[in-house]
């Protein structure tokens, strides 16, 4: 990791330089063997070569008659059924001219056929006989050997995502197990007096600490299972204890606690503890108060208190570290244009994040619409959100109609009723 040659007086960010200056020293985990049970969700570390020939012979991509298609150019035409071929079999015999064999979907053809005909297009008679009322050219409703992949082939490469298709591949390809990127080990820490705990009894003078839990199911999201090392309270001591076993792991998430006000002290314990803070403050609303340093060994994001502030410094800034780290090669989440439904507000100098649900405008197009509230400890409003709406940091709000970037929230993009 290098090291850092900014200053805490430094001016605040834009966005893409943050990520840029969190990106760059970042490097992908070492590699790691998994079975392929486990291998969802993880980014490939390795090429993957396909094994054989896909299909491993000319077959039928038809239930129907295999043919010669010159027997047939002159229809209709009838021909001698000779034999029968399933998925699996190995054919029998080689057709002559006026011979056919019946076969099925996924079985290799004959010697001697160049093309299938579908059995719907075909009349059966008496005697294993069959009328070709129409004609067929060579090819007709053949998958060729190799057609899919050919022995050698890179199918996979890495940084690739495994999803279930790439899953489906692997198989494919007789991989019981694969290298994946390893996952990051992260560490999720709260500061503050004023925060009450969820095994903790109820205190109406108190703030229940949903950062914590919220970061933890961002994180969950990406496949990692985060440890909750709890609340540190506003005393340098006992934030130090906790910070030092934060630094133990490949990332360290710390709720709160890192403004200017005078029992802010997880910048100076940190700096104290060997940590390079390599800026503070984005240029962002909201999560402007956000931090970024490392250790040797350890990326530290410094995140806000407010609960929605925290989400989305996450969405920005920490959730592309994560998925480098994990060997991914595409980082963010997907944008798409949306039709806004109504005014946005917003105050020039800082990129506005809204957050807004989505729905089809009668077009058919997508739309975007602000939630109710948009204050930073309104945690509703990220329940409710599909997606956040960036209004640059140049413009004063944006007008009704308009058609604005929206990053969408959930990679698993839902909705209660098909298109189709």
């Amino acid at each position: 990791m290098k090291a850092s040659t900014e200053t805490l007086e430094a001016p605040a960010l834009s966005v893409p330089e943050a990520q840029a200056c969190i990106l760059d020293r970042i490097t992908p985990l070492d590699a790691e063997e998994v079975g392929l049970g486990r291998a969802l969700g993880r980014a490939l570390a390795e090429e993957v070569h396909a094994n054989r020939d896909l299909p491993p012979y000319d077959v039928s991509a038809m239930d129907g008659y295999a043919v010669c298609a010159a027997d047939i150019r002159e229809a209709p035409r009838t021909l001698q059924v000779i034999e029968d071929i399933k998925a699996g079999d190995t054919p029998r015999l080689s057709l002559q001219s006026g011979q056919c064999a019946r076969i099925m979907t996924g079985a290799p053809l004959p010697p001697g056929a160049d093309a299938v005909v579908r059995v719907e297009d075909t009349r059966p008679l008496e005697n294993d006989l069959v009328e070709f009322p129409i004609p067929v050219k060579p090819a007709t409703d053949i998958r060729l050997r190799g057609e899919n992949m050919r022995q050698g082939d890179v199918v996979l490469h890495p940084g690739e995502e495994i999803t279930p298709g790439t899953i489906g591949v692997l198989a494919t390809v007789k991989r019981a197990k694969v290298k994946v990127v390893r996952q990051p080990r992260v560490a999720i820490l709260s500061n503050g007096d004023e925060l009450e705990a969820l095994d903790e009894p109820f205190d109406p003078h108190k703030i229940p600490d949903s950062n914590s839990h919220a970061l933890m199911a961002q994180v969950q999201a990406l496949g990692i299972e985060p440890a909750l090392l709890g609340i540190a309270r506003d005393k340098p001591d006992e934030l130090a204890n906790f910070i030092k076993r934060g630094l133990e792991y490949d990332v360290l998430l710390i709720s709160g606690g890192t403004s200017v006000g005078v029992h802010d002290h997880v910048r100076p314990t940190l700096a104290a503890l060997g940590v390079a803070i390599h800026f503070w403050r984005v240029e962002m609303r909201p999560g402007h108060p956000v931090a970024f340093g490392a250790s040797n060994r350890t990326l530290v994001f410094c995140l806000p208190g407010n609960p929605v502030s925290s989400m989305v410094c996450f969405e920005q800034l920490v959730l592309p570290a994560l998925r480098r780290l994990m060997g991914h090669n595409r980082l963010f989440r997907r944008t798409i244009p949306a039709r806004l439904t109504q005014a946005v507000k917003s105050r020039q100098g800082r990129v506005e994040f809204i957050r807004a649900t989505l729905s089809r405008d009668p077009s058919g197009a997508c739309a975007a619409t602000p939630t109710a509230s948009q204050s930073s400890g309104d945690i509703l409003s990220m329940m409710r959100a599909d997606a956040l709406l960036a209004v640059p940091s140049e413009r004063n709000g944006l007008a009704p109609d308009e058609i604005a970037q929206v990053q969408l929230l959930d990679a698993s993009a839902w909705q209660h009723t098909p298109d189709t």
